[in-house]
């Protein structure tokens, strides 16, 4: 009898972090948010902790790009860096960055993916994964709340960070990334390890909402 086919690696990385991913999405300020029952302050101040994130997931990503583990992953397609600082911008007009400082489980998030990418390309790649799959996901539920709860126009400025205008068929190239997933090229060991960065992506995503929940409370 032949052995049965071993279990994707994606499918495992999926199953094993479901449960630190559906904590970040209810969060308190998650669940409001989607709720429409937040200020436009909220989502503006959301967005600004975003920035911090993906500088520190694009700022390594040149040097990634040639990394047997990491590299296939860098993707121009999938960079949201410019596209935050667009939709800044709108929400906060052409001095947006003044006095801009990540929340301090921000600052621990974005640290922690810096780290990652200087010194274990496997680990970034949990993170990678865990933010721009989400994005083209999830990602998109939250773009059409902001349309709807402050009045963006559709796909434009405010919500461009949930644009991916260079990926046409997300369900295609979200396919053809959990095949690499599958095709990470490291031990079973490696792989829980990855694992496990994952969960901690998921933890240290959380934090941020709590945080962001503790300075934006529901009003009773």
């Amino acid at each position: 009898m032949d052995a049965p086919a071993p279990t994707p690696f994606s499918t495992l990385i999926r199953t094993a972090s479901h449960q630190q991913h559906t904590e970040a999405e209810n969060t308190s300020f998650m669940s409001d948010m989607l709720g429409g029952r937040l200020g436009l302050a909220a989502y503006r101040r959301y967005t600004e902790q975003l920035w911090f994130v993906y500088q520190a997931l694009e700022a390594g990503s040149g040097t990634l790009s040639a990394d047997p583990v990491a590299g296939p992953f860098i993707r121009p397609e999938l960079a949201r860096a410019a596209q935050l600082e667009r939709d800044l911008a709108h929400l906060g007009g052409p001095g947006w960055r003044t006095d801009l400082v990540p929340l301090p489980a921000t600052a621990a998030y974005a640290a922690r993916i810096e780290e990652c990418a200087r010194t274990w390309p496997a680990g970034y790649v949990a993170h990678h994964y865990t933010r721009y799959l989400g994005d083209l996901s999830g990602g998109q539920i939250i773009r059409g709340t902001a349309e709807k709860t402050w009045g963006f126009e559709r796909k434009g400025d405010g919500v461009r960070f949930y644009v991916f205008e260079a990926i046409g068929n997300p369900a295609a190239f979200k396919r053809e990334y959990r095949l690499l997933l599958d095709a990470l090229p490291v031990d079973d060991l490696e792989k829980q390890r990855v694992i496990e960065e994952c969960r901690r992506a998921f933890a240290l995503n959380t934090a941020v909402f709590e945080a962001l929940g503790r300075e934006f409370p529901l009003s009773a």
